[in-house]
């Protein structure tokens, strides 16, 4: 841009001496010594532990109090139920109120809920309307946290290390599930009140955690805020118009929906194959190791390769891992097949995340991330249940084989897509984040 302060301009411009040329922006902190995002990552990997922990105990601690599977169907629908209705609702609020403050709301509502049913299952007075009641605030405030933390990332970190940040959020929630399932199940073994005491810990230590974390407040346009659904809906028809986030969401959902299938049918393939149950255990550990090795590499996959190739690449390494399944009848073998692919999808998600953020306006982020989180919810719940209708209407390597014929559909259209060509083109200029 020429002009600038203190630059002659133009070719008459006159100067007395040397022209100084202006001085360059410093270079971002690094995310190891940003001092705000250090506390939001350290915060969460505390939270998702004790969450996760939680989700493998709840089950357990309905049967082991009303004996009903009916019952732990109940309260473990209700926090996929109240992260659903909660989801769009919860975007307004992030792109209406404090982030911060909402965030602080979401952890203490989690640890008060916690530390409830601690007293009622010490007491021997836990009942299963308590229980669902304990769900719906942990279904609701993941729903409303996931959003304000996305939104308030690019405040925290520079552009350009974006993406890191994002890949090292993945990896956390990777860790988060696997090291909270694995003590998950230990802890209730010890007592039944122990899983819930751990998460109220946890979810304290994020509480307090986030009370030292300085956001920075963007300005935004002074406009009074309107109704809830009529905001909501405006943020989805946002979405909608905008050409690079519609065609990156579509592409999320396509992820989930052929992974998520894929998953059920391998699972459904191996027990009727006779792979035992320790093997199959195997499976799943795996497939979070290879998402956190994943999640590690992506921010170099994303910077070597860029946005476009980065889809590009996943859809199609999915593709070609895909039906190798159908000839590895080995639990170990089929592990190893599921850390291979698991390698794949955070590159993706990096590149979806990150181009979304920048491209989308501070006031519209909040909505943003509840739009992705619903779609890709809905995906991940139609996943399974395509893959149990290829199950019961195929033999299990053909079902293999239709999963994978879709995934190169998706592959097909991604690598022809002249939206995911643009992605590299008209990126968003680097900010620097006051709150570092």
């Amino acid at each position: 841009m020429s002009g600038e302060r203190g630059v002659p301009s133009g070719p008459g411009a006159a100067s007395s001496g040397p022209v100084e040329a202006p001085p360059s922006a410093p270079p971002p902190v690094p995310l190891s010594r940003n001092r705000g995002y250090r506390l939001l990552w350290g915060s969460q990997a505390l939270s998702e532990f004790g969450f996760h922990a939680t989700m493998i105990a709840f089950p357990l601690l309905v049967l082991a109090l009303t004996g009903s599977g009916a019952a732990s169907g109940l309260v473990m629908g209700t926090i996929a139920a109240a992260q659903m209705v909660a989801g769009l609702p919860a975007g307004v609020l992030v792109d209406r109120y404090d982030r911060k403050a909402l965030m602080l709301v979401c952890e203490a509502a989690q640890a008060v809920s916690a530390i409830s049913l601690v007293v009622a299952v010490w007491a021997d007075a836990a009942t299963v309307p308590h229980m669902v009641a304990v769900a719906a605030v942990f279904g609701a405030a993941a729903a409303l946290f996931e959003p304000a933390e996305n939104a308030a990332l690019p405040l925290l970190v520079d552009t350009t290390q974006l993406p890191a940040a994002v890949s090292m959020n993945t990896a956390r929630a990777s860790m988060g599930q696997l090291s909270g399932t694995a003590t998950g199940g230990f802890l209730f073994a010890v007592g039944r009140f122990v899983p819930f005491l751990a998460d109220a810990v946890m979810h304290t230590l994020s509480f307090v955690a986030l009370l030292f974390l300085r956001l920075p407040k963007p300005e935004r346009p002074a406009a009074p805020p309107g109704r809830l659904g009529h905001e909501m809906l405006a943020g989805l028809r946002w979405v909608w118009q905008e050409r690079r986030i519609r065609v990156t969401i579509l592409c999320a959902v396509v992820l989930n929906l052929f992974f998520s299938a894929f998953y059920l049918v391998v699972i459904v393939l191996a027990g009727t194959r006779g792979v035992p149950s320790g093997e199959v255990g195997v499976m799943a550990a795996m497939l979070g190791v290879g998402g956190v090795a994943g999640a590690l590499a992506a921010p170099a996959l994303h910077s070597r390769l860029g946005p476009y190739r980065a889809i590009v690449a996943v859809f199609w390494g999915l593709t070609v891992l895909t039906p190798v399944a159908a000839v590895v009848h080995s639990g170990y073998l089929t592990g190893v097949l599921f850390a291979l692919m698991a390698l794949f999808p955070p590159t993706a998600n990096t590149a979806i995340m990150t181009e979304q953020l920048l491209r989308t306006p501070d006031e519209l982020r909040g909505r943003l991330t509840s739009a992705l989180a619903l779609a890709c919810g809905v995906a991940g719940a139609a996943g399974p249940a395509l893959g149990g209708l290829l199950t019961q209407a195929l033999p299990g390597d053909q079902a293999i084989l239709v999963c994978s014929a879709g995934m190169a559909a998706a592959a097909v259209l991604a690598t022809a897509s002249p939206t995911l060509r643009g992605l590299s083109t008209n990126a968003p200029s680097g900010n620097r984040p006051t709150g570092a």
